[in-house]
């Protein structure tokens, strides 16, 4: 055997040696345990839950500019001046300032156009006055980052229930939305709640209530409730009837104060949650709950009133809540709390189960369906290209064990398109060897020794081999990065599959025939093709 021919066979047996490996690993537990733990299914293969959700990102405008009202406030006291929000339901983004004198005006404007507040643009208003509108600029980054936020929160908290091998990432359908596929849980709605739910805590500022009920609340209000305040329904937990509190718009502190939060019961046994503050939010807080000592405040989680206190001395950096939770309630609610609270609330636009016996009947028809087109395919070639078929059965048999080699190495997710993936690439695999038998054999019709018509035939077919191959994997790439999970897994499998087989259709199948012909004579003038 000539040394190059030698180098050859030792490079393929190297390949052949770290694919196995990259499929089974160091083996343990068995071998279909050490595949399964190098190639993982996906949802529709192993069972689990499919949801697409959309960001409400526009609650979390309306909260960055509840916030910058009251940095305002702060800032405009010494000028007489008043910022609040006049529709902050339909224009979250739009800020008002009013109440100063003319007198005025010039260090209110320098006020309201310092770099804090270098996200608006200001305009003044007939009649004295100014209008903040929130730059687009400014709201294009805050939705990126509120989705973005969004994401990690729920991957935090998937990862805090124990479930392994999740899919959340933005989805390509539609504005702010998110894709969120979790195999082999067993709890769904338990999941579906914890991901979904805001549980934004926040404390507010109590300014009238409680009230029996929202018309109640309205008829003592005289029917209107100020832009700077909001109403709110809660229940304190003593099992009595909700009731309506009125509430400061701008929270005192929200959920990103919270440092942790933790399981535990008060006095009578009861759960209820243990919350610590950061230090920044702390110090804010035992500032507020001085000055304002015999005030009430609500603590507020969910848009919910849970709790109402009166302040009786200054509170720094930790607290309680109560309100008649169950235990897996406190549970869920302190996870949730710890991972971070959602910046703004999640609506489920489409959910789709499957089931682990479903997803186990689509691997056996699958890989039935694998297996078969295999075989008949391997059969195919024998019967009609005789010995040359054994060299086209071993480059595709190669072919699907470097396929899979990849997966494993790569911790590729193989779905129920994934499976179909592999057997596309089954067919272009024959598809080079047929382009390149089809070759030889037309040159050795020319008369040609079988050396010669098996490197002429080689070189010919192989523009078009690359040709076909580069064009499929464009198309793949482009199913890749437009296309949601089950497509991705189509794409993948079919970019692995394209990219080994340019390996076995070309370069192992010329060194088998190379081998033959060794062993034959270079001068041959027959071969079994």
């Amino acid at each position: 055997m000539g040394k190059n021919l030698a180098g050859k066979l030792g490079f393929i047996v190297a390949i052949l040696v770290i694919f196995v490996y990259g499929i089974f690993g160091i083996p343990h537990g068995g071998w279909k345990q050490s595949i399964t733990d190098r190639i993982h299914l996906g949802l529709d293969l192993r069972g689990g839950i499919h949801l697409v959700l959309r960001v409400n990102v526009e609650e979390a405008i309306g909260s960055a500019t509840d916030r910058d009202v009251q940095r305002l406030n702060t800032a405009l006291a010494a000028n007489g001046a008043t910022a609040s929000k006049p529709d902050p339901k339909n224009k979250p983004a739009v800020i008002s300032v009013t109440g100063f004198q003319p007198a005025q005006a010039s260090a209110v404007h320098d006020a309201i156009t310092d770099n804090d507040f270098a996200g608006y643009d200001v305009a003044s208003v007939a009649g004295g006055g100014y209008t903040m509108t929130m730059k687009q600029a400014a709201i294009n980054d805050l939705e990126t980052r509120t989705l973005d936020t969004s994401i990690e929160t729920i991957r935090e908290r998937v990862d805090s229930l124990g479930v392994t091998e999740p899919v959340i990432e933005k989805y390509g359908l539609g504005a702010n939305q998110i894709l969120v596929e979790i195999p082999g849980v067993d709890n769904v709605d338990r999941v579906q709640s914890v991901i979904q739910s805001t549980a934004k805590l926040e404390i507010h500022a109590v300014s009238s209530g409680p009230y029996t009920d929202e018309a109640d609340a309205m008829t003592k209000l005289n029917g209107v409730i100020p832009p700077d305040q909001i109403l709110l329904k809660g229940n304190t937990g003593m099992g009595g009837p909700d009731q309506y509190y009125l509430l400061q718009r701008a929270a005192i502190v929200e959920g990103t104060d919270f440092r942790d939060a933790q399981p535990s019961t008060d006095n009578a046994g009861r759960p209820n949650i243990r919350f610590t503050l950061t230090t920044e939010a702390g110090d804010r807080f035992y500032k507020y709950t001085s000055a304002n000592i015999n005030s009430s405040m609500a603590i507020v989680l969910e848009n919910k009133v849970r709790e109402v206190a009166t302040i009786q001395s200054g509170i720094r950096d930790s607290g309680e809540i109560t309100g008649g939770f169950t235990q897996e309630q406190v549970n869920d609610l302190s996870l949730m709390l710890r991972t971070g609270s959602l910046p703004a609330s999640i609506t489920q636009l489409e959910t789709r189960t499957v089931g682990p016996s479903l997803g186990a009947e689509s691997i056996r028809h699958g890989v039935a369906a694998a297996i078969a087109g295999m075989l008949a395919v391997m059969v195919f070639m024998l019967i009609y290209y005789r010995g040359a078929g054994i060299n086209a059965d071993l480059a595709l048999f190669l072919n699907l064990l470097i396929l899979l080699g990849f997966m494993g190495f790569t911790g590729a997710t193989m779905t129920l398109p994934g499976i179909a993936g592999v057997i596309l690439t089954i067919g272009m695999g024959v598809d080079s060897n047929v382009l390149i038998f089809e070759r030889i054999r037309e040159e050795l019709r020319l008369g040609k020794t079988a050396a010669a018509s098996v490197k002429d035939g080689f070189d010919h077919a192989w523009i078009t081999i690359i040709d076909t191959h580069i064009t499929t994997i464009v198309s793949a790439g482009i199913l890749f990065i437009f296309g949601t999970g089950p497509v991705k897994g189509f794409a993948v499998t079919l970019t692995f599959g394209l990219l080994a087989n340019l390996f076995t259709a070309v370069f192992v199948s010329r060194v088998i025939f190379d081998y033959l012909l060794q062993k034959k004579g270079r001068g041959a003038m027959a071969l079994s093709i």
